[in-house]
């Protein structure tokens, strides 16, 4: 049970915000609640010391509520946290109304509320809720790879995260970039479709349509999406004009420079884009941040792969402009070598994202006749099944008789949906 509620509000384009009018401000909205006032307190920052900005307290008899700026950048967080029959919702009412009267260009970025003053533990989070109530069948499955690959993590291990799938097309950034912002991945591979429509959708999303009907389209609507200029992937459409001939419009210059992977000219067009998502959902963007490596492998089966052979059949770029999958392995192979410590791999879906980086290992071992350590880790969220010959739906342990694996190595297998899976099970490790 609680006995109190704490309500926290993130803002940026706060600029100019005074502190001693959000002292008032915060006053005002404290009387309005039927609150306890006991004591008042602002204090202003000239950067000589911190950064220019102040904070704003009103002490409660049930609590308070604080306010801290950064006047210069515009970040804002403001909290009223109280107990007793005063709840923070009116407070935090008042302060919002107002301040996004006086301050339209203002963003609330978060609002949280957490209950406070509790009589019993509680396990929150999303962490709280699978390992309370994911025990059976394939829930089972995720809270034991999500258990095990915390443990790996936290015992020094390093993690490649495989894309096949539409997977960009899913926003998977959402949560992939956050994980590779904490530090937790440290390479990416994956299709060429799934780098480049995360840049698809960083510049045209308000343009993309949802279907959420795309089952019972008949061939007379499929028909009609084309002629509007939209290439469909599953519930999702993707906008030609908007997205697709606006990069070719920049990459094109770019293929004309020098060459590099299908990634690197991406990654070097990123800063020139005007983006429609927050650039804190491209998990392209927080790779190149973060100087991890990227691998595409068969990058030629692709948008935009179709789109430089046709450059280069014109005349216009030079096929040698995009390094190839050889040059990819060549460089997976020298990072391989050079790790540390144990390298895990997480596989989300199957395909040449999955094949193509497991390889490096018996490359390693049986071609190079080097020592190489196996992968130290495994799991695949997939829902293709095992049947014959089929790569996505393979065991874990096949790939003990390739020389990728080794007996006893933690192997996990989720057999669901990946975009439920996957932010579930990074979200996890996020804690």
């Amino acid at each position: 049970m609680a006995h109190g509620s704490h309500i926290m509000l993130d803002c940026t384009g706060a600029v100019g915000v005074e502190g001693s009018w959000m002292l008032s401000l915060m006053e005002k909205a404290v009387d309005a609640s039927g609150a306890r006032r006991v004591h008042s307190h602002n204090e202003d920052f000239d950067g000589s010391v911190s950064p220019p900005g102040f904070a704003s307290v009103v002490l409660l008899d049930e609590s308070h509520v604080s306010a801290h700026c950064y006047s210069e950048t515009g970040l804002l967080a403001v909290d009223a946290f109280s107990c007793g029959g005063t709840d923070p919702a009116r407070i935090m009412e008042v302060i919002e109304r107002e301040l996004k009267s006086r301050y339209p260009e203002m963003k609330i970025n978060r609002r949280k509320r957490v209950e406070r003053f509790l009589s019993e533990p509680v396990n929150g989070g999303v962490r709280g809720f699978v390992d309370r109530h994911f025990h059976h069948f394939n829930a089972g499955a995720l809270r034991d790879c999500a258990q095990s690959l915390d443990q790996f993590l936290n015992d020094g291990g390093r993690l490649m995260v495989t894309l096949s799938g539409a997977m960009s097309t899913a926003e998977i950034g959402r949560s992939l970039a956050p994980m590779i912002r904490a530090g937790k991945i440290h390479a990416i591979t994956c299709t060429g479709a799934n780098l480049e429509e995360d840049v698809f959708n960083l510049v045209a999303h308000s343009k993309y349509q949802r279907i959420p009907n795309w089952r019972n389209l008949s061939e007379e609507d499929e028909a009609q999406l084309h002629s509007q200029g939209f290439n469909r992937v599953t519930d999702t459409c993707i906008p030609e004009e908007e997205a697709i001939r606006h990069i070719e419009g920049k990459i094109l210059a770019q293929w004309k420079s020098n060459p590099a992977f299908p990634h690197e000219h991406l990654m070097a067009i990123l800063d020139e884009l005007d983006a429609e998502i927050p650039r804190t959902d491209s998990w392209l963007i927080a790779a190149r941040d973060a100087a991890i490596p990227v691998y595409v492998p068969g990058w030629e089966d692709s948008t935009l792969g179709n789109i430089f052979a046709a450059h280069c059949i014109k005349g216009d770029v030079e096929r040698t402009a995009v390094k190839t999958g050889i040059d990819y392995m060549m460089h997976l192979a020298d990072w391989y070598r050079n790790a540390e410590h144990p390298i895990g791999f997480l596989q989300i879906g199957g395909g040449i994202a999955g094949d193509f980086p497991i390889c490096v290992v018996p490359m390693l071992r049986q071609d190079m006749q080097e020592n190489a350590p196996l992968w130290g880790w495994f799991a695949q969220i997939s829902e293709s099944t095992t049947s014959y010959g089929g790569y996505s739906g393979a065991p874990p342990s096949e790939k003990i008789t390739w020389g990728k694996l080794a007996p006893g190595t933690p192997m996990h297998i989720i057999e669901s949906d990946a975009t439920i899976v996957a932010p579930i099970l990074f979200s996890y490790i996020l804690n």
